[in-house]
């Protein structure tokens, strides 16, 4: 072991819940069992195959109020391992259930066999007929589609909430549709075409003149089978009739029937069929989609009325007038919304009756849109409207700030009103549909129903479809609890289905929770035939069993989990995954969701119980090690959670006190550690890359990784020994060079000014002249002591900052403008927590400002642009994102290229600060896409607005050479007089 190795002991939780009765048991604790471990290996190899009891329980929770643990995951590469997989199970007597963002709201994601992630590997999407259709692979993104398809005018149809995390799999396999859909625009009739493996292995692209023909010839059963049923079900009109009728609402319990009206041949009947058939049926392996016009012309309004009744009562006149959405959002929802960044405070002081909608029009011109505001203002005229508290306007805007945060307020529905709720309780998210002309006598059922069963639940809901959601909160430990929650729901479905005739599932699928009930909203002839179809295409019953179709009249009752509390950052996480796409280590490690997932499962455990020996000896690298520490989760989660402070949290709890110890007299005496280290990266160069390679790759072994940087060969020379000379008389502004510029240069390569130069020298061209201090060496923004827990390190430097900013800035009369964007952060908001109340004080006098920022605002309305290049790739920061920035960036670098392209799969480089030289494999897992859309081209210029994530941008990119998008400016805007002194 190597020195100074952390004691996993550090993070054993002082005290558990435990053991908690759905715990996983000791027997579990060697991961997945042989033979199937081995088995599986040997067909897939070992980097497909998670084996180890972290890896089965980070996957055993999603989005859903249910817990399965697997026996094994793997990772799907391609239709060959699909196949493989089949083969073993059919062989094996075993079963199989597919996983892509885990945001399902049911359980359909869990399994208690195979479960196969079949999102990591399944990511693209290729844009046909000038954006009239694309090819999407299923582990992508309905927001990564969107942004790709947005830049052709068009968008995809179903737009569920979870866009950010929910794949393309899991909106055909659920059926998705969202807040716009409605049943014209979800998957069902928008999917041309799919590509699909059955459960025998046999692969079908619906899309294949001859798939009829080749299907019939390999599976003949199959093609009768399918035909019968169709000419059984076209044969009782009465049947015919009960089928459309149920899907003149949105409807997505059981299987789709309609496939057997809608087509005309198996592979047409197919193709319905695995429409919302939740991964029972087959795999879904690639997707085309027809597109629908991205009409821009957005007006909206949020309108507050006095009860739930009044504001569904008003819906069907926004429907008439042509709204695109009717969102309804009850007087919990509101109130707990206001968890949300962005939205006002003042929402916690609604009535618990008040009720709002949000109403939208979108429009393909001008003429269209004065049309439809037209339209709502005669609607608006005979309303009875209310304004509870001042932030209410009951007004129709344009502005797309302001339409931008009542969308978040109404996506954040299940995370905000989950957040929310009484710690250690389960969340359940319920979804039905009643005809919308019955959605005022619903929503007065509803409210009733839960107020006989003592639960204060949350409505909120796609109203203009009489499509509504609601949450119930219960303690799943408790079985009074569990009890309560059945009998709700018993009297729920009847009254749904009895007295409105409604959809009990009518956009998340089926799942585990209303497969009992299927046979009650359908009866027993629909219902028996589609086991009928189950047993037709999946004759040995491999997939998922008793996600939709379950004989258990208590089959929603089984494997509810329990929420045991944990760290208080974490504890109002309901496991919905937002948080992944975002998350750096999510292809190499744990997520977010999981890292907390994990935690709760230690809290369920005996504090010494052998499956929290196994947890906490991989959890130190797979959580904590391999946490960039960016926070992007914190913007990703509707409710703030930010688990990259906990993972720092846990560095700390990892530390010894004399590891702080030194930390802090590094802070102390930081200007002998920066001159160090700007020597030390002077005579590296002289060194040579290879030596330094090996020096450094033995030092690893011999000290921790994680106190150990490895030297990477696109790490940069050293910084000039001094700074440009400045003047204090007449400056504008206080000019902050980072540590990281003043000891490192720019890449390898580059001719011109160094960073501090050119922000100067650009600074006075633009007549806003800047100063730099001459003792800032030895100072720093906290974030090297700040990103790896050291406490007393990050108190000794963040008080330092702060007092010499106040000095430097004449006590805040002058900006501080700092040249590095996660130091700008650092500055700007991260040091607060550690300042001394004197301190905080001077801190709030101070006005710190991102360069970028500056020369966006302050330098481009004052320069001549003189010389331009053809294209730029930028990489937005991490930090950027935070201090929104980014589009400050792209001011700047359109100011010096014709061309400037935001990779659609930009994101944190993961580098963080020197994580990745502590840990060189999460900036290449965190950097593969972006890299692989920078590296697919030519770009003149390679832009950022950090040195340590533009090496680590060098390093994805095999050494593309990217650089501050200021030292672009300086060179855009450089006289010809002076174009000798570079390049």
């Amino acid at each position: 072991m190597p020195l100074l190795e952390p004691k996993p002991d550090a993070l054993r939780p002082a005290a558990t819940t435990g053991p908690a009765p759905d715990r996983v048991t000791d027997r579990r604790a060697a991961g997945t069992p042989e033979p199937l471990r081995g088995d599986l290996i040997a067909l897939l190899g070992a980097d497909k195959v998670l084996h180890k009891i972290s890896d089965l329980v980070r996957y055993a929770s999603d989005a859903s109020p249910y817990r399965f643990v697997p026996q094994v995951v793997v990772l799907a590469e391609d239709i060959d391992d699909i196949s493989t997989i089949f083969s073993y199970a059919h062989g094996k007597g075993r079963n199989i259930v597919f996983r892509a963002a885990g945001t399902s709201l049911n359980g359909q994601a869990q399994g208690e066999d195979i479960l196969v992630d079949v999102r990591r590997h399944w990511a693209g999407i290729e844009v046909l007929d000038d954006g009239a259709r694309a090819r999407i692979q299923p582990g992508t993104t309905v927001l990564r589609a969107n942004a790709t398809l947005a830049r052709h005018g068009r968008l995809l149809g179903p737009d569920p909430a979870s866009a950010i995390a929910c794949t393309l799999g899991g909106v055909v396999a659920n059926n998705s549709s969202g807040m716009t859909a409605g049943i014209t625009r979800n998957a069902y009739r928008t999917l041309a075409s799919l590509t699909l493996v059955l459960p025998s292995g046999t692969i079908v692209d619906t899309a294949d003149p001859d798939a009829d023909t080749e299907l019939a010839h390999a599976e003949p059963a199959l093609c009768a089978g399918l035909l019968a049923l169709k000419a059984e079900i076209e044969a009782d009109p009465q049947l015919v009739a009960r089928i459309r009728a149920k899907y003149e609402i949105k409807n997505t319990n059981g299987y789709r029937l309609d496939a057997f009206l809608d087509g005309a041949t198996p592979v047409q009947i197919l193709r319905g069929l695995m429409v919302g058939s939740e991964g029972t049926l087959g795999f879904i392996a690639e997707t085309v989609f027809d597109t629908l016009p991205l009409d821009r012309h957005t007006s909206s309004a949020l309108l507050f009325f006095p009860t739930l009744r009044a504001a569904a009562a008003a819906v069907p006149r926004f429907n008439e007038a042509g709204a695109r959405a009717v969102e309804l959002m009850d007087g919990n929802t509101l109130r707990a919304s206001v968890r949300v960044a962005g939205v006002p405070a003042d929402w916690a002081e609604l009535p618990k009756e008040t009720t709002a909608l949000l109403v939208e029009f979108r429009a393909p011109d001008e003429a269209m849109q004065q049309a439809y505001e037209e339209a709502s203002a005669r609607v608006l005229a005979d309303l009875e409207l209310v304004a509870p508290v001042p932030s209410i306007t009951n007004a129709f805007t344009r502005d797309p700030g302001t339409i931008g945060g009542y969308w978040k307020a109404r996506k954040a529905f299940v995370t905000a009103v989950g957040g929310s709720r009484p710690s250690g309780t389960t969340l359940i998210t319920e979804d039905f549909a009643v005809p919308p002309s019955r959605l005022a006598d619903a929503c007065a059922a509803l409210l009733k129903l839960q107020t006989r069963h003592g639960f204060d639940a949350a409505v909120a809901g796609h109203a203009a479809h009489g499509n509504l959601h609601f949450l119930l909160a219960f303690d799943a430990a408790k079985p009074a609890d569990v009890e309560r929650y059945a009998s709700f729901m018993d009297e729920f479905c009847r009254s749904t289905v009895e007295r409105f005739d409604g959809s009990l599932k009518a956009e998340h699928a089926t799942g585990r929770n209303i497969a009992p009930f299927l046979e009650l909203e359908w009866g027993p002839r629909a219902t028996e035939l589609m086991w009928r179809v189950k047993e037709l295409i999946d004759p040995h019953g491999i997939l998922a069993p008793r996600v939709l179709l379950d004989r258990d009249p208590k089959g929603h009752l089984r494997g509810l989990k329990t929420i045991p509390e944990v760290e208080a950052l974490a504890d109002p996480c309901i496991e919905c995954g937002f948080c992944e796409p975002t998350c750096p280590s999510e292809d190499l490690t744990t997520t977010p969701r999981q890292r907390i997932v994990l935690r709760r499962e230690m809290m369920r455990q005996s504090p010494e119980s052998p499956v929290n020996n196994e947890l906490l000896a991989s959890y130190g690298y797979d959580a904590v090690d391999t946490c960039a520490g960016d926070s992007t989760c914190k913007l990703a989660c509707p409710v703030g959670i930010d688990t990259g402070a906990m993972m720092k949290d846990f560095r700390h709890r990892r530390h010894s006190p004399r590891e702080e110890w030194t930390a802090a007299q590094t802070a102390r005496r930081f200007k002998a550690v920066e001159r160090s280290a700007r020597l030390a990266v002077a005579a590296a160069d002289r060194i040579g890359d290879r030596l330094l390679e090996s020096l450094t790759g033995a030092a690893r072994k011999a000290v921790r990784p994680d106190l150990m940087p490895e030297w990477l060969p696109q790490i940069p020379g050293a910084a000039a020994r001094t700074l440009p000379p400045t003047r204090k008389v007449g400056a504008v502004a206080v000019y902050y060079p980072a540590c990281v510029n003043r000891i490192f240069g720019e890449p390898a390569g580059y001719h011109g000014p160094s960073l501090p130069e050119a922000v100067v020298a650009v600074s006075q061209r633009a007549g806003r002249p800047v100063w730099i201090p001459s003792d800032v060496t030895g100072t720093c923004c906290a974030t090297i002591w700040h990103s790896k827990g050291y406490d007393s390190g990050t108190t000794v430097m963040a008080n330092r900052i702060v007092e010499a900013a106040w000095g430097w800035t004449a006590g805040g009369r002058l900006p501080l403008v700092v040249d590095a964007s996660s130091c700008t952060l650092g500055i700007a908001h991260e040091v607060v927590p550690y300042l001394t109340p004197d301190n905080r004080a001077l801190h709030a006098e101070l006005t710190v400002v991102d360069s970028i920022v500056w020369a966006a605002r302050e330098l481009l309305p004052h320069l001549e642009i003189l010389h331009t290049i053809g294209s730029a790739v930028l990489h937005p920061t991490c930090s950027m994102r935070h201090l929104g920035d980014e589009e400050q960036l792209r001011e700047v670098a359109e100011a010096c290229a014709r061309e400037v392209v935001v990779p659609d799969d930009a994101g944190c480089c993961a580098f963080a600060g020197d994580r990745g030289m502590l840990h060189k494999e999460l900036t290449e897992s965190a950097t593969a896409k972006e890299a692989s859309e920078v590296t697919s081209r030519h770009f003149d210029a390679h832009l950022s607005a950090n040195r340590m994530c533009e090496v680590g941008l060098d390093h994805a990119t095999e050494g593309r050479g990217y650089y501050s998008a200021l030292l672009a400016l300086e060179r855009a805007t450089r006289p010809a007089h002076a174009a000798s002194s570079g390049d």
